[in-house]
């Protein structure tokens, strides 16, 4: 599939007081994948996804989902995308079945295309269809967010810090069926997320927001190889009292005794570590390297922890 999912041209976004929240972002999702949108906090990633899901105004800019102009087609556009909010906005008094029933009724899918229990129990919460959502665990309520996320059977669906604050249980159940709903329906996956680990083994494509702007857009695998930094991992045959000298190459004495030399991978190959190991005289028992990840390629392109 070429088509687009998401075709964002010159998103801008100023409220009210002057604070300038994006700043003309460009941006295509393509259809089928699984897309990270990560940035640091007050990077402008919620309200990108506000606009998306119609639920405030852009200042400027154009968007299209899934071929429908946000502007001359918003009924359209929205039955394209579900989001699954970060915030627990659900009604106390409504039971999941009866929250997806009505959620389905607000986007008008008829009677007999509705899919309640199916997705119910999807999500684990067949047991608790006709529980009202107060008694529900905090688990289970971001449980019947991605139900309810679902119910219109959108093409897309945009996760907002799905798995902050949950048991790991519940993260596994959420993302085996975002991979099952990606890979049997071809749904479009849009995540944001804190967990760099969790956007790193998930996404296929990662765009970084910062301050506003889009500062980079690649595969998750292009990302992970911008950054040529390297720590080759030395255990020594025997302790190490002198720690090796080198142009280029950092070395420290790690607390296991092992020797970390750090150095560049585009400058210094890892035969020319191994060189300057044995001009030290010094033997080795084992080896491993370390490469950089998207915690570093993300502190490289925002300086944000």
């Amino acid at each position: 599939m070429t088509r687009d999912a998401i075709r964002i041209e010159g998103l801008k976004k100023t409220y009210q007081g002057g604070k300038e929240a994006l700043k003309g972002i460009d941006l295509t999702i393509p259809a089928g994948s699984i897309f990270g949108l990560l940035g640091p906090n007050g990077a402008g990633k919620s309200t990108t996804i506000n606009i998306l899901a119609g639920l405030i105004n852009k200042t400027a800019g154009k968007v299209d989902i899934w071929g429908w102009d946000q502007d001359r087609n918003p009924r359209q556009s929205r039955a394209a995308i579900g989001v699954m909010p970060q915030e627990l906005n659900l009604d106390p008094f409504f039971a999941p079945r009866a929250a997806l029933e009505v959620q389905a009724g607000l986007y008008g899918v008829p009677k007999a295309q509705r899919r309640s229990d199916e997705i119910l129990e999807m999500v684990g919460l067949t047991d608790k269809a006709n529980a009202y959502a107060r008694t529900l665990s905090g688990g289970m309520r971001r449980r019947l967010l991605l139900a309810k996320a679902l119910v219109h059977h959108p093409q897309i669906l945009v996760l907002d810090e799905p798995t902050a604050g949950v048991d790991i249980e519940l993260r596994k159940m959420l993302w085996d069926n975002v991979r099952k709903l990606n890979r049997e329906r071809g749904m479009t996956i849009i995540l944001t997320t804190h967990y760099l680990e969790e956007a790193e083994e998930m996404c296929d494509e990662i765009a970084i927001i910062d301050k506003g702007a889009l500062v980079k857009r690649d595969s998750t695998a292009n990302l992970l190889g911008s950054l040529d930094g390297k720590t080759m991992i030395v255990q020594p045959d025997q302790p190490v009292e002198t720690l090796p000298q080198a142009k280029g190459i950092t070395v420290e004495n790690r607390a296991d005794g092992s020797l970390a030399l750090s150095y560049r991978a585009s400058q210094i190959t890892a035969e020319d570590v191994l060189a300057v190991l044995h001009s030290a005289g010094i033997r080795i028992r084992d080896v491993r390297t370390e490469q950089a990840d998207l915690e570093d390629v993300f502190l490289a392109l925002t300086g944000s922890a």
